[in-house]
């Protein structure tokens, strides 16, 4: 018997899997296609990381592969023989993305309105595609020992009191949890009896890469027009656009090279002429969620947890974020020391963030519906979006710097993904967390926690040292996930501390400093 089982080998299924390994749980990994295809590499299966999604590979030491894997220049700078940025002072990030096809100016972010921001060598946001996540995290789940089976469909599933039994292909699999990351038409959701509810599509959109006979009459990047959008990549003959149908015409029939040549004309308001369409795929903006992201001893995660239109580029980041969220917890769970209720935290934390990325894409079709109403929708939207506070909100939305858990502080830290401290010794927070641990921090430099009552140090990595910027801190503990869970000020309450790693981290021991 597995202790997890997971169906999909996509970035969401393969993270899961990785962090699950990290840990030492057994995990198989059953995926239905048998390798890549053109729609995982580039130019089609071009993504953006957030800001949050790029800190989740750089806390487990895998920025650097994903980058060199995305066909960058190089490595971002880093604190190995670079000049150290000026620790008082975040910088502006770099790239900001659009709303509803209307794009914003990264210099119009106010830097010191974002929460908690502190200078670190890792980028803002990373462009890379499906296939270089995946290569990447394929190579580490081997590393820590995860099996994939390819070429092999989950066809059914029956729960008993400690275990999943999954049949695919002529074979069956059992592990003691199941976990549905296999997409927007999930079959584990549908087997295990989920309930999935939302609102239907406004409009059909098109990917396609076409032989385009006079690309110049079409605007580069998005363009919003009074009849639907259009995106035109630095890629010749990578176009996409947005048809506001009522999503009539997806997956109904083959688009044809005339059928795309009269939306794009449509949407574009040009006389644009498609000679030939190599590869084309159509989606909605329809925004589904279950209700509960776990069943018993299955859970989801990514798109079979909640699909939505494209917009922003949030899908994936999103389930980047609930596969960390739930790693360390079902691992926990696996391995006997998560508290009673650890797992149930899951849906409790990342239902809200999901349902807030469908009301994200919601406003962004409403805002993009032709008419007037809508038109006089867009010319609001765009003054708000030029001014500072607006580029500002729009940001802290698309990056993840808004995110935060509601666990029961006010401490302004806790729930939200821990800065990257940079102790004075060179270490940062990052690179103590690349085995999936958590860390207790003590700026006090060992005057505090030392000798509280903690978790083991395979689960909690204590570290006793002054960074170059506390933010007014004097201890924390930081989940493995990245996320503070317990902060206080410059005289911590070491019994807050022991509580709070008790709460996450299950039964308590005495340590030392030293561990």
């Amino acid at each position: 018997m597995h202790d997890v089982v997971i169906a999909g080998a996509g970035p969401v299924g393969l993270l899961l899997a990785c962090e699950l390994g990290l840990t030492g749980c057994d995990v198989l990994v059953l995926e239905q296609d048998t390798g890549a295809t053109p729609w995982q590499a580039m130019p089609l299966g071009m993504r953006g990381l957030s800001a949050a999604s790029v800190e989740v590979f750089h806390r487990r030491g895998l920025l650097r592969q994903l980058v060199n894997a995305s066909g960058a220049d190089a490595y971002p700078a880093d604190h190995d023989g670079h000049p150290d940025p000026d620790p008082r002072v975040a910088p502006a990030p770099r790239s900001v993305a659009h709303f509803a096809g209307m794009m914003l100016n990264p210099a119009d972010i106010d830097a010191d309105a974002l929460p908690y921001r502190l200078p670190s060598p890792v980028p803002e946001g990373v462009m890379t595609s499906l296939e270089s996540v995946e290569t990447v995290l394929a190579e580490q789940a081997a590393a820590v020992g995860v099996r994939i089976h390819r070429g092999t469909r989950v066809s059914a599933l029956r729960q008993g009191p400690e275990s999943v039994t999954v049949q695919a292909g002529d074979r069956e699999y059992q592990g003691r949890w199941l976990v549905g990351c296999d997409g927007g038409r999930s079959t584990v959701r549908r087997l295990a009896g989920f309930e999935f509810s939302g609102t239907g599509p406004q409009f059909t959109g098109y990917t396609m890469l076409a032989t385009v006979a006079d690309p110049d009459v079409l605007q580069p990047g998005f363009t919003l027009t009074p009849t639907g959008m259009y995106l035109q990549m630095p890629t010749p003959g990578h176009i996409g656009m947005l048809d506001c149908d009522g999503g009539a015409f997806d997956r109904t029939r083959q688009p044809t090279v005339q059928h795309l040549q009269e939306v794009l004309r449509r949407v574009s308001g040009t006389d644009v002429t498609l000679d030939d369409v190599q590869l084309v795929s159509t989606f909605t903006d329809r925004a589904m969620q279950a209700t509960s992201y776990r069943q018993g001893r299955v859970l989801l995660a990514g798109d079979a947890a909640h699909i939505h239109s494209p917009l922003g580029a949030q899908g994936l980041n999103t389930g980047i974020g609930d596969a960390v969220n739930l790693g360390w917890k079902l691992a926990a769970t696996v391995h006997g020391h998560a508290p009673d209720d650890l797992l149930d935290t899951y849906t409790q934390e990342r239902h809200p963030v999901g349902a807030g990325i469908l009301d994200w894409t919601r406003a962004q079709s409403a805002v993009m519906k032709p008419g007037p109403h809508a038109q006089a929708l867009q010319a609001l939207v765009r003054d708000v979006l030029g001014t500072r506070d607006g580029t500002t909100y729009v940001y802290n939305r698309t990056s993840g710097a808004s995110t935060r858990y509601d666990l029961d502080s006010t401490h302004p830290l806790v729930g939200r993904n821990a800065p990257d401290f940079h102790f004075t010794d060179g270490t940062r927070l990052s690179d103590l967390m690349h085995r999936g641990n958590g860390v207790a921090v003590d700026f006090t430099a060992g005057r505090r926690l030392a000798g509280a009552p903690a978790c083991r140090q395979d689960r909690i990595r204590y570290v006793a040292g002054r960074a170059r910027n506390e933010l007014g801190c004097g201890a924390l503990l930081v989940r493995p996930d990245g996320v503070v869970a317990w902060a206080d000020g410059l005289d911590p309450d070491r019994d807050a501390f022991a509580r709070a790693a008790a709460r996450w981290f299950g039964s308590a021991t005495a340590w030392s400093p030293t561990g």
